[in-house]
């Protein structure tokens, strides 16, 4: 197996991971990346390891080690977090989960995320506006708001405790960056703690209180299950589709394709293939088992380079090439198996309904400087996204 060096915060590598993730793929299914150590590259293995239940998220016990004081807040949540356990601890939540979490509830957000889209828009100034802020975050976060019954005015402070949070996540993660997340896991906790009561007290007709009901052979979700639901959903959420929404659009002004209704859901798909929010997902080997000339063993880690995987040639004919045309229901942006996103509904309908709303809208709507992006590794978006309107 071969090995390569390569920092993720290299500003070259930020700027543009793709070229690596090429060298990587040439070598083979698997390579070794200084970084993060062994990686799955190609599709085929990439999609393999995410349905391979010999694979999962959870560090096998006899690896644990025990957690920092100074993060216990944040690691209290990371508990009780679907994305972080194996059965059957993640089948009790996800199936509770997503008998709140309804299709049907979904769907019927599409007329409120137009709405918000408009109002947003309409409040555009002049001059160039930096579309992050004035587009791409409110609505994910307004949103998931409005779904847990948060009036609108938390949906700043929701964000900041997000940021803090997610940040944990980066390869330029420091001590105070994990103090911040601390802090904010902390302050995150206690506040829906506080609302959590509220509703089990008085529901309404919003998904925390849905949640709070959601039963299954006499079974319900814990408060501290419930905090890291709620969390999950706000965290995921909003940092995958902001990077999704502002990728997508730096790369239609760039490209100077257009998305409407009638082409929504194709271009959407090809926007999260070609350029996605998550570039890479960790597992561990529960047994061994040998896949693509490799013999993994209990305990190994393995890291998923999801935006290695989308633009592999075997699969997608001239990858680097954004076509909105290309059928890319296989990409690997919302990943796969057990683990596979459980707002992926949500954040296509996000896309679906907002991208076409700001083109209808804004026509004249071209880019005002040179994007560029954020030292955010292992997500992948921009620092801002800055446009003239008309």
């Amino acid at each position: 197996m071969m090995r390569f060096s390569q920092s993720p915060t290299d500003p070259a590598f930020v700027q543009n991971p793709y070229p690596f993730y090429d060298r990587l793929r040439a070598a083979g299914d698997l390579a070794f990346w200084d970084a993060y150590g062994l990686c799955a590259v190609s599709h085929r293995a990439v999609h393999a390891l995410l349905r391979d239940r010999r694979f999962g998220r959870e560090i096998p016990a006899e690896q644990a080690t025990p957690v920092p004081e100074h993060l216990a807040p944040f690691y209290a949540i990371e508990a009780h977090s679907m994305l972080e356990l194996e059965p059957p601890r993640h089948t009790r939540l996800r199936g509770l989960v997503l008998r709140a979490f309804t299709t049907r509830r979904i769907a019927a957000l599409g007329p409120e995320i137009a709405a918000l889209s408009h109002k947003l828009i309409d409040a555009f100034p002049d001059c160039p506006v930096d579309l992050l802020p004035a587009f791409c975050q409110p609505i994910p976060v307004i949103v998931i708001a409005r779904l847990l019954g948060v009036p609108d005015a938390m949906a700043p402070q929701l964000l900041d405790w997000s940021n803090a949070m997610v940040a944990m996540y980066q390869a330029r993660r420091t001590r105070a960056i994990e103090d911040a997340a601390a802090r904010a896991s902390a302050d995150f906790t206690a506040f829906l703690t506080g609302y959590i009561a509220e509703r089990r007290k008085s529901p309404r007709d919003d998904l925390l209180s849905h949640l709070i009901a959601a039963e299954e052979a006499g079974d319900r979700l814990s408060t501290e299950e419930l905090t890291a639901t709620c969390i999950l959903l706000l965290n995921a959420g909003h940092e995958a589709t902001v990077h999704t929404m502002g990728n997508g659009l730096k790369t239609l002004l760039e490209t100077g394709h257009w998305i409407d209704k009638n082409s929504a859901a194709q271009v959407a798909e090809e926007i999260l293939r070609h350029d996605p929010p998550l570039h890479l997902f960790t597992r561990y080997a529960y047994e061994e088992a040998e896949l693509f000339g490799h013999r993994f063993r209990r305990g190994d880690k393995v890291a998923l380079l999801l935006g290695a995987a989308n633009r592999d040639p075997a699969v997608y004919p001239d990858p680097a090439r954004f076509d909105p045309a290309r059928r890319a229901s296989a990409h690997h942006a919302f990943g796969g198996g057990l683990h596979f996103c459980v707002g992926a509904p949500l954040a296509r309908l996000e896309l679906q309904t907002a991208l076409p709303i700001l083109f209808a809208r804004l026509p004249g709507l071209r880019l005002a400087d040179p994007p560029r992006y954020a030292d955010l590794y292992h997500f992948h978006g921009l620092e801002r996204l800055l446009v003239e309107t008309g």
